[in-house]
């Protein structure tokens, strides 16, 4: 339960709709720090745990997801969800992120005529808002389920963990991420335990891939 405190500074960001993502980071890092301050540390917990779900979203909508819906774990759109054949439950409140606007820069005339496949360029003109809804704010058709991932690793696990190590990346394996099963962030990687190799295999491969985009680490 957050507390009243929190709720007004929630109130206050969604009344001032952060249109940029430089704002939609500084608003959710504030309130991050306000709530750790008065002793809400399983606010960083929500944050972390987005992070590792949604690794296709900006960190400014991931941060947007966690503050407004801590327990999502997996949004989409109202027409994606349609074309999953699933609808939004009557009055779901969606979560607000921020969406990128794309337009097209024409080139000059005589330019065009240079190179006829060049002759326009794709630029981000600014953002807009949008919104997504969680799949417990769903019904229709089952999903698809997760494909179990098997096999045998070998030595390649090994292999992974000097790799890791050499990278002088922290390495943890923590029941507190679950139900996530892998989570990385500043320089850290945590696992889940009780995975099989070949599960393991895959998070671990798959928060290093995450954590080497973000952080630019080179072997």
């Amino acid at each position: 339960m957050r507390s009243t405190a929190n709720a007004s500074t929630i109130a206050t960001i969604d009344s001032k709709k952060p249109n940029t993502k430089q704002e939609l980071i500084a608003v959710n890092i504030k309130l991050l720090i306000e709530q750790l301050e008065a002793g809400h540390s399983d606010a960083l917990t929500d944050y972390l745990t987005a992070m590792s779900r949604f690794h296709n979203y900006s960190f400014g909508n991931v941060l947007e997801i966690a503050r407004q819906m801590p327990t999502a774990t997996r949004v989409a759109g109202f027409w994606t969800w349609k074309n999953l054949g699933r609808s939004v439950k009557a009055g779901s409140k969606g979560i607000r992120i921020l969406a990128p606007i794309v337009g097209v820069r024409r080139k000059k005339d005589e330019e065009a005529e240079k190179d006829i496949t060049k002759q326009n360029t794709r630029v981000l003109v600014g953002f807009r808002n949008a919104f997504v809804f969680d799949v417990e704010q769903t019904e229709g058709v089952d999903l698809p389920a997760m494909r179990e991932v098997y096999g045998n690793v070998g030595e390649n696990r090994d292999r992974l963990l000097a790799f890791i190590e050499r990278q002088n990346i922290e390495l943890v394996f923590t029941e507190n991420i679950a139900p996530a099963l892998g989570m990385s962030y500043g320089g850290r990687i945590a696992i889940l335990p009780g995975q099989s190799k070949a599960e393991e295999f895959s998070t671990l491969v798959h928060e290093l891939a995450h954590l080497c985009c973000v952080h630019s680490y080179v072997a």
